[in-house]
């Protein structure tokens, strides 16, 4: 863990690495962000870091598990992704993510209940291939 490099260079260096299309290497930078600030939590201590700047997990935790999503480290992606919809069970977008993931390692009956919350919570549509109903027929 490099701590003497300030934490929000660290950060955009992981955001370079993901939208650079090297999702490996996001994932190992991003996973070592995101145990540095749990570990701040863990001991109880604010994780205010070098750069004078709080940062939460929420947003970095889903850009991991997007990066792992991305890398085909699908049973990563999908513990972090559980994660993130236990304690956010209205984030739509996590929701999409976890189903895609379940349906990307061929378990499409489970992903089913992710990818109906995703579309209930308004962040999806189900495609007609896989015999949603569209809003106006649903009326």
């Amino acid at each position: 863990m490099n701590t003497t490099t300030p934490f929000s260079l660290r950060l955009s260096l992981a955001q370079g690495l993901f939208d650079r299309g090297d999702f490996r290497e996001a994932a190992l930078a991003l996973a070592e962000l995101v145990e540095e600030i749990e570990g701040a939590a863990a001991r109880e201590t604010t994780p205010t870091f070098d750069d004078g700047v709080l940062h939460g997990t929420d947003d970095l935790r889903l850009l991991l598990a997007r990066a792992y999503y991305h890398s085909a480290q699908l049973g990563r992606a999908e513990v972090t992704l559980a994660r993130i919809t236990t304690e956010s069970p209205t984030d739509a977008y996590a929701h999409l993510l976890l189903g895609r993931t379940l349906q990307r390692a061929g378990r499409h009956a489970e992903a089913a209940r992710p990818l109906a919350l995703a579309e209930i919570l308004g962040d999806y549509e189900r495609p007609q291939v896989y015999g949603a109903t569209t809003r106006s027929e649903a009326v």
